[in-house]
């Protein structure tokens, strides 16, 4: 990941970040310093917590409250539910997740992941590369997540050791070679202190790479990675009914979120499952003619024919077709208390199409903290495994690794209602 000079008049889009790491590496510290230097916390907030941090008996303010929200995290000190934060520096916005550290929190990390853009795991300079740090590493590879930024945290613990700090990267690399993890770029830091998160400070001269500030006002986001076909389910049919304007009679217009891809008027689109085509008549955005539209936008299509449409039907761009399967090979991660029963009926959505679906094979399950295969009759919350799912309807797929959004999928018992599954496809 290389990074260029930027200046505030410059805005890079969103960018959704991920940090994890072991139990105590200092994930919370981090965000915190990191809103903290960019001056993205509100005055009344930053009261708050220096007054927290003075009750508890510590002489400087304690950044991980910032996001340790939970009362229960509070209490034990660490992070169990996902935290999302919201900020802006002038050159771009982003998201942030902080992911829980522990092992059984596995499913609130597979959510937070699914979205983001770059991950930031992070490591304890006293203790290495741990089982969680490779256990993480997976799973961020496993949902695709385009960019890995190792942060060699606390290094003001070790001296600000250069030689810490190599053996740490090396022994990262070797692993993550085995991973197939190519983009990955290491900082050291000290959260608690500021050095290298968004100031440089004093003690690390050794190091000439950029602050993680810096990486993160230049990384590219995951729908600019490589050009991706044009895909938009169909959410909704908008029919204006207003007999006093004759110009409505004929309007149908066809809403939706550009879920990847470009599309601009003319262009000869297919309707999937159907297979007809037409052109692109209209692109609108509320009371706007846009001449091209392009992905996570929300607009309306306008097709130059008449075409029955459904919701859960899906446009394309013709010649740029996925494929329409009843026969899906995913990645599983099971998120329920309750574990899967392959001999019920689930319901898979996929974009806005919503399919029932029996289970056909559990090829294995993954054991994470090895990184090994084990043979498994069912999962349990937390497992992650490699599954073969029968579905009654069609639906428009890509593999995840081209197309994170039609690539993946959720599990929902019908009788709850409950969502209790997350799929990548194969």
């Amino acid at each position: 990941m290389t990074t260029t000079n930027t200046t505030a008049t410059i805005d890079h889009g969103l960018l959704r970040f991920l940090t994890c790491g072991s139990v105590d590496d200092g994930k919370s510290t981090l965000i915190g310093r990191l809103l903290y230097d960019t001056k993205a916390i509100l005055a009344d907030t930053l009261t708050a917590i220096e007054k927290t941090s003075k009750k508890r008996g510590m002489e400087a303010v304690d950044l991980s409250l910032l996001t340790d929200g939970l009362q229960a995290e509070r209490e034990q000190g660490i992070t169990i539910d996902v935290a999302y934060r919201y900020f802006t520096t002038g050159t771009r916005k982003y998201i942030i997740a902080d992911a829980p550290g522990h092992e059984q929190y596995t499913r609130n990390m597979v959510t937070a992941a699914s979205t983001a853009d770059l991950a930031v795991i992070l490591i304890d300079a006293r203790k290495g590369v741990l089982t969680q740090t490779r256990r993480h590493s997976y799973l961020t590879h496993l949902v695709n997540i385009p960019h890995l930024v190792v942060a060699v945290n606390k290094m003001d613990l070790v001296d600000y050791s250069k030689d810490v700090f190599d053996k740490i990267m090396a022994d990262y690399l070797e692993f993550a070679a085995k991973l197939g993890i190519e983009d990955v770029h290491f900082i050291p830091m000290s959260a608690l202190n500021g050095d290298m998160v968004v100031e440089r400070g004093d003690q690390l001269d050794w190091y000439q790479g950029p602050t993680l500030l810096e990486l993160l006002e230049t990384a590219n986001t995951s729908h600019i990675e490589h050009a991706e076909d044009f895909r938009f389910p169909v959410q909704y049919v908008c029919r204006p009914q207003d007999s006093a304007n004759p110009e409505l009679h004929d309007y149908r217009g066809f809403m939706g979120r550009v879920e990847s891809g470009r599309i601009a008027i003319g262009d000869a689109i297919t309707v999937l499952p159907s297979g007809l085509e037409s052109r692109v008549k209209d692109i609108r955005l509320l009371d706007d003619s846009l001449p091209e539209a392009f992905a996570e936008q929300s607009i309306t299509l306008l097709l130059e024919d008449e075409i029955d449409i459904s919701r859960g039907d899906m446009i394309v761009k013709s010649g740029e077709l996925p494929t329409v399967t009843k026969h899906i090979d995913a990645m599983l991660c099971w998120l329920s208390e309750t574990p899967l029963d392959p001999r019920r009926k689930y319901l898979i959505r996929h974009t806005t199409r919503d399919s029932k679906a029996m289970l056909a094979g559990i090829d294995f399950r993954m054991d994470i903290n090895a990184l090994g295969k084990q043979t498994a009759e069912k999962l349990v919350m937390n497992d992650i495994a490699k599954v073969s799912l029968k579905l009654a309807q069609p639906i428009f797929v890509d593999p995840y690794a081209q197309n994170r959004s039609t690539g993946a999928f959720i599990v929902i018992d019908e009788s709850t209602n409950n969502t209790v599954g997350a799929g990548m496809i194969l």
